[in-house]
């Protein structure tokens, strides 16, 4: 398994994301595939960034 960047503002994959935000993979997977989640994918894998993440999560508009 990767070593993961705490400091990063990138989080790959829809487990490591989901540990991030306290959810199972699976759920985080729906989440994501629903658009609920700001994410991507790139080259078959989800990747987020954090800066969108959390604000996402905890109900916050993210400031422009």
């Amino acid at each position: 398994m990767p070593t993961v960047d705490e400091n990063s503002d990138v989080i790959w994959g829809a487990a490591e994301i989901g540990r991030v935000i306290g959810r199972p993979a699976r759920i985080t997977f729906y989440l994501l595939e629903k658009g609920i989640l700001p994410g991507r994918k790139l080259g078959g894998r989800w990747v987020v960034s954090r800066k969108a993440l959390l604000p996402a999560v905890i109900g916050e508009e993210q400031a422009s």
